[in-house]
């Protein structure tokens, strides 16, 4: 099923590349490519046709996470399913590496069978994503509901020629964790290179057939069982020996004959190494389903919720623009595109967003009519804040007969935008006071809302920063910050300046000019 699958593995250690192109190869995956860095796995992309990328994180040049990045900025490339594999990472850049859209995240050491599975997934997720979008309401198919995963009991193989001491050591380890015993070493290593092998094994060294230098040799150079941590357990005590055993990549060396309680702390302190690789492992599993499911709903959100809202609001603003529409009409139809508005603005704020914020937003920008924009967004902000008795004006230094100046933006975007600018200066506006909206013609377009009440000076140099508020105890700290990244997106930007002498704010929004 996967001979044809044509993978890219990226790591700048060559030892790794040639383990990964084995495990590959071991689940039927012969077209493996291998790159040393992020910008020779780019410059491979570019040029050739790949299925899946495998990349370790952190490599000189450009690292995982940055060939990420970039592959999820090219079109040609932004869909190729990418597996990440790390030894371990802080949340927050894992988080960053699910929020830019891994398909699967593999903390070594790691089997072939689990590498195949990360696979699996990363193809059936592309395939739902080409697809399309489920119909609202049903889970996509191939996805579930984020479950909190549990990493498995760890499990110990027992290497033993004497069945008195398997008997032994299986009682020591009853109940602690899984035990499977083998009484000699070629049954040892078919388990060992299975796609279910052991957390840990206890080997003897002295055994008929094959011994366990021998087992511990054949284990590394197996793509399932070189990782898998040895604990020589033999009745040799001579220096060579313990050498020879460290060499072929022992944890530790336990003498016969066996002292029980200190055998079994001995495996603890290792074992708990191994659950807290297994459960790291776990935690990055149910981070990237819950963004799984995440991204189902943020399609769902765009394609199942906010075209309708989009003719929605179109069909409202035709009706305002009616010349036939009464007084009374008007208000109740101001009041529904008030309510389309308030969606829109939350529906931007938690899928847009994190696009702009992970480098995968793209713009679509259009010709929009600034000044018409800015004066039903003035007239909703005023239904709004009514209570206040705000006076909420809106100048303008276009002269009558004048064109009325454009931008080229996203209008759901800007509708955002200068709703939560405005939202912010009624709240700090005093009862009773002034807030202009002034727009300045030219290229680009300002527009200056100014109100009444000093940006406070404990907030001022971090007011463009994610929740950063002042004195409202259930404000989210989101409403600068979201129109400086969505001004920002757009080509534009977002300036405030104070004056402590007057009492005022003054909040400066420039958008590019429609050509």
């Amino acid at each position: 099923m996967y001979e044809r699958l044509k993978v890219l593995v990226v790591d700048d250690q060559e030892t790794m590349r040639k383990v990964t192109a084995a495990q590959l190869a071991s689940i039927g995956i012969e077209n493996a490519e291998l790159a040393r860095d992020g910008v020779e796995a780019l410059r491979l992309l570019q040029a050739k046709r790949f299925d899946v990328v495998v990349s370790d994180w952190n490599m000189p040049a450009m690292s995982g996470v940055d060939l990420l990045r970039a592959m999820r900025n090219d079109a040609k490339l932004a869909s190729i399913p990418f597996i990440m594999i790390t030894a371990a990472a802080a949340r927050s850049r894992i988080e960053e590496a699910v929020a830019l859209g891994i398909s699967d995240l593999l903390v070594k050491p790691y089997t072939a069978n689990r590498l195949l599975q990360g696979i699996k997934r990363a193809l059936r997720v592309r395939v739902r994503h080409e697809a399309g979008t489920s119909p609202a309401g049903q889970t996509p198919a191939g996805s579930t509901l984020p479950a909190t995963a549990v990493p498995e009991q760890a499990t110990v193989l027992l290497v033993d020629d004497t069945p008195d001491n398997l008997h032994l050591l299986a009682e020591i380890f009853k109940g602690a964790y899984r035990v499977r015993a083998a009484h000699h070493g070629q049954k040892a290593l078919d388990i060992c290179c299975s796609d279910n092998p052991p957390d840990l094994v206890l080997l003897d060294v002295m055994m008929p057939g094959m011994d366990g230098f021998e087992v511990a040799r054949q284990m590394r150079e197996h793509p399932n069982a070189e990782g898998i941590p040895i604990i020589f357990v033999t009745a040799l005590t001579d220096a060579n020996s313990k050498l020879k055993g460290m060499e072929l990549g022992a944890v530790d060396f336990i003498s016969k004959p066996l002292d029980p309680i200190q055998l079994k702390l001995r495996v603890d302190n290792f074992m708990r190494y191994v659950e807290l690789r297994k459960q790291l492992q776990a935690d990055y599993d149910n981070l990237l389903e819950t963004a799984r499911l995440r991204d189902d709903m943020d399609a769902m959100m765009r394609h199942d919720i906010k075209g309708p809202l989009a003719g929605a609001m179109a069909t409202l603003q035709l009706l305002l623009d009616d010349s036939d529409t009464t007084h009374r009409q008007s208000e109740q139809l101001r009041l529904a595109e008030h309510a389309v508005l308030q969606v829109m603005d939350m529906i931007n704020l938690s899928t847009e967003l994190l696009k702009i914020e992970t480098g995968r937003f793209t713009l679509n920008a259009k010709p929009l009519p600034i000044g018409d924009m800015l004066r039903r967004v003035v007239e909703m902000v005023r239904m709004t804040f009514a209570s206040k008795q705000l006076v909420i004006a809106v100048d303008t230094d276009v002269d009558v007969g004048d064109e009325a100046p454009q931008v080229a933006g996203d209008a759901m975007l800007i509708y955002s935008l200068l709703n939560n600018l405005l939202k912010n200066a009624c709240e700090a506006a005093p009862i009773g006071s002034r807030v202009t909206a002034s727009l300045i013609a030219g290229n680009p377009v300002r527009i200056s809302i100014r109100n009444r009440g000093a940006v406070p000076p404990e907030i001022r140099e971090r007011l463009f920063q994610k929740h950063v508020t002042y004195g409202k105890p259930s404000g989210s700290g989101l409403g600068t910050y979201s129109a400086k990244l969505l001004a920002c997106a757009q080509g534009g930007d977002v300036t405030f300046e104070v004056s402590d002498e007057e009492d005022t704010s003054t909040f400066v929004v420039q958008l590019p000019g429609n050509p």
